[in-house]
């Protein structure tokens, strides 16, 4: 069982990278099988999310291929229509591949997937969204028997603006008859980054990144080269460490205007942010003030993924602040963790009030999902002591090589390898 040892409360500094985003390579991992060729796309990290997309792809008939952060994707010969549910298990974004798959191979049979268990996340939009395309659907149990011989295009009006079900709808809609028409789409930059790959490869999306979508169905996708966005949510956490282990922290690979919604509330904290046209500079006060309020939202909101990161940085910052997290109903399970490093945070449903005190200490925690471990990453690089981190496999899911980058900019971290009695790695 790896865990992470971390010696904590060192000043940090210098500067680090954002690798590609996580959230951007699955939906395009899995619009690869709807090109006829190869895919080229860079800046992808080495995660065990992208590892689990590469082995349905594989699975599914394709050639992948690695080349340091850049994938060759050959999706000449897919197969396959049937995901085994141990793959669909993994990993909740496994189901951007029905749509590809209905699209490819005009009938798909697939499990519910998996995933962190950060609240009930159904798939009812994908699902109604595809019989609006025209897919015939039947649900036995936990697997899904999708066909359509012909997919066409619809004007689908979306209850909330969800982002599987947004990249879902584009993927299937992109090689439909006829033009399709999302309303009240997701505007995360991870569907633009989605739409700007298909678009190389031949799609006609229009719109992407705002409230409605238009696509316009094509006949054919073919070969292209694209290069992954960086993440935000990586860029979110680094900042999140800086401003309680960093006098000052130049983050490189960034975008930005992806992380408007998060620089404000990093200000009212007391930061200073400098941005320059793909890194950031983030200086931070010698304790961090409280923030009034935050609210998660879908974008241009607050990030739900950065919540617990923030709360993490805050639990030091002078005064409470009040978090409500609007998104999942069970994403405040790190919590109990964090409160193990001398935190006072209380929820009452779906609020978190995080009074924040001068000092964190030492710990042995475990991690509840990928972000909350992250959290807890945060808490134990500025807390006195030397403390472990459990579950690492959560964070291993979003970070690439977490301990050697940190390493870099300071941080007394490493990986070990802990068994228990009778246990084996």
């Amino acid at each position: 069982m790896e865990k992470l040892l971390v010696n904590g409360n060192n000043l940090l500094g210098g500067e680090i990278a954002v690798h590609g985003a996580k959230n951007s390579v699955l939906p395009i991992l899995a619009a690869s099988l709807l090109v006829e060729g190869k895919s080229v796309i860079h800046n992808v990290p080495k995660l065990s999310d992208v590892d689990e997309s590469i082995n349905i792809l594989n699975y599914l008939g394709a050639k992948v291929k690695r080349e340091n952060s850049t994938l060759i994707i050959d999706t000449t010969n897919i197969t396959n229509n049937a995901i085994p549910e141990e793959m669909m298990r993994k990993m909740r974004s496994s189901i951007i591949f029905l749509g590809s798959l209905l699209s490819r191979l005009k009938e798909v049979y697939l499990c519910y997937p998996g995933g962190c268990d950060i609240g009930i996340r159904p798939i009812d939009l994908h699902l109604s969204s595809l019989r609006s395309l025209g897919a015939s659907i039947v649900e036995n149990g936990n697997c899904i028997c999708c066909k359509c011989q012909n997919l066409h295009g619809a004007k689908i009006i979306l209850s909330f603006p969800s982002v599987g079900a947004t990249e879902n709808i584009i993927i299937s809609s992109v090689l439909a008859k006829g033009r399709t028409t999302i309303i009240n789409a997701a505007r995360e930059p991870e569907i633009s980054d989605l739409a700007t790959y298909l678009n190389l490869c031949g799609a006609k999306i229009f719109g992407a990144g705002e409230g409605t979508i238009e696509i316009e169905g094509v006949d054919r996708l073919h070969s292209a080269e694209h290069t992954i966005i960086p993440d935000r949510i990586v860029a979110a956490t680094y900042m999140s460490i800086a401003s309680i282990n960093s006098q000052e922290l130049i983050i490189n690979n960034v975008k930005p205007s992806h992380l408007n919604p998060v620089i404000p509330v990093f200000m009212e904290m007391g930061c200073k942010i400098y941005l320059s046209k793909d890194s950031l500079k983030i200086v931070s006060p010698k304790r961090l003030k409280r923030v009034r309020t935050i609210k998660t939202m879908p974008y241009p909101g607050f990030p739900t993924d950065c919540q617990a990161v923030v709360m993490a940085a805050l639990t030091k910052a002078k005064g409470t602040t009040v978090i409500n997290e609007s998104i999942f109903e069970n994403r405040f399970k790190h919590i109990s963790e964090l409160n193990r490093f001398g935190a006072e945070i209380t929820v009452n449903d779906r609020v978190a009030i995080v009074n924040g005190v001068k000092n964190l200490y030492s710990a042995n925690v475990y991690c509840t999902d990928l972000r909350g471990g992250a959290s807890l990453l945060v808490a134990a690089l500025s807390a006195d002591g030397t403390s472990t981190i459990g579950n690492i496999y959560h964070i291993d899911r979003g970070y690439e090589d977490i301990e050697n980058n940190l390493a870099l900019i300071g941080a007394d971290i490493k990986r070990i390898n802990h068994e228990k009695k009778g246990e084996k790695n």
